[in-house]
């Protein structure tokens, strides 16, 4: 099979590189691993920022889809010292500029403003390889292959098409992030409520840190951060039922009980996520027809900008080809040396939640 375009996962930055296509009438197909559009939790809260994420989706067009899916509200903010002291308390008054979003929402918006063939959902990308001329061949785990004049991969961390561009692989940042919810939080879990509030909670020490989002369905979700090497969270059985619960408790002894119950109180299993990274400022020669967006381009520690940085970067691509129709070359050239000094300025910059508490403090 040929596709004149072909990009390879459907996460928010191949999809919006897909939407950007279509509204200047570019087809594009995208594959995606995962068997539909809800075999798996696309994750938690989105903050969309006006210079980034924003511009995105006013180029595709999306920008009163996404209003309308705003959760109104969770740009409220509150910073804990471990000892419960509160540092910053401030309400979402309308003027933050951030508004928040279920990822899965913003998702499924970019799927809906798709034709229904575009996504072809259960092929996951097996091996890719150069065939001459700027054509490329992807093969699939099912057996199936095709031919594309254009391959994008957007494929995240462990991308399949990165190979083609660049040696560098994503290393482990000595920090993991577990990841657990507590439902009904208002009902059934009051005191962790009310520490998080209406929007976000952050509480940080060294090497230790908690944050948590109020989510819809009075859903708290939570992520407790340790930087520890890999062996150590290897250590912990995370299949054992309340027992790595537990043991991250452990880690936290001291803290505030309003802070710990927000992992002692979890009503899942937590589910552990290394955090790795490619070198900042990766970067890669000029090879014909070939490109990547998103965590494949640029992965970085999170920083509130990943998510952001993949949707404009898909927008700005679909730009540039839509710009330069019968010259892909321009069109990758134009867009890499402008997403090049885009995603290390933003690895850098450092997260917009700790710059808050910096602003608040007068730092």
């Amino acid at each position: 099979m040929h596709t004149p375009v072909t990009i390879i996962g459907a996460g928010l930055g191949g999809l919006t590189l897909a939407r950007v296509l279509h509204v200047h009438g570019i087809p594009a197909t995208v594959y995606e691993a995962e068997s539909s559009p809800t075999a798996r939790s696309q994750g938690g809260l989105l903050d969309i920022h006006d210079c980034t994420g924003l511009r995105a989706l006013e180029a595709a067009g999306l920008t009163d889809a996404f209003h309308a899916a705003v959760l109104e509200g969770r740009q409220a903010m509150r910073i804990l010292e471990p000892d419960g002291t509160v540092v910053l308390d401030r309400a979402d008054d309308g003027t933050g500029g951030r508004p928040e979003v279920d990822r899965g929402d913003l998702r499924r918006i970019l799927l809906d403003s798709l034709p229904a063939d575009t996504v072809r959902w259960g092929r996951k990308a097996d091996r890719v390889r150069a065939l001459g001329g700027g054509r490329h061949e992807v093969a699939f785990s099912d057996g199936d292959t095709v031919v594309t004049d254009l391959l994008v991969g957007a494929d995240g961390a462990w991308s399949r098409v990165r190979p083609l561009l660049s040696a560098a692989t994503p290393d482990y940042l000595g920090k993991s992030v577990v990841e657990t919810y507590l439902y009904d939080a208002v009902t059934r879990h009051p005191v962790a409520a009310k520490t998080v509030g209406a929007g976000m909670l952050v509480a940080t020490a060294p090497g230790r840190e908690i944050f948590a989002h109020r989510e819809k369905d009075d859903t708290l979700h939570v992520y407790v951060g340790l930087a520890e090497p890999q062996d150590w969270f290897a250590s912990v059985d995370f299949t054992d039922g309340a027992a790595p619960t537990a043991r991250i408790a452990r880690e936290f002894d001291g803290w505030a009980t309003e802070l710990t119950a927000l992992i002692t109180d979890s009503d899942v299993t937590p589910v552990l996520r290394p955090l790795y990274a490619l070198p900042t400022g990766h970067r890669w020669d000029r090879v014909p027809g070939v490109t990547l967006l998103g965590d494949a381009a640029h992965l970085a520690a999170p920083n509130g900008e990943g998510a952001n940085l993949a949707m404009l970067d898909g927008a700005e691509l679909g730009a540039a080809l839509a710009a330069h129709p019968d010259d892909i070359e321009t069109a990758l050239t134009e867009y890499e040396q402008a997403m090049f000094p885009r995603s290390a300025q933003a690895v850098t910059n450092g997260s917009p939640e700790i710059e808050a508490v910096r602003d608040t403090a007068g730092a």
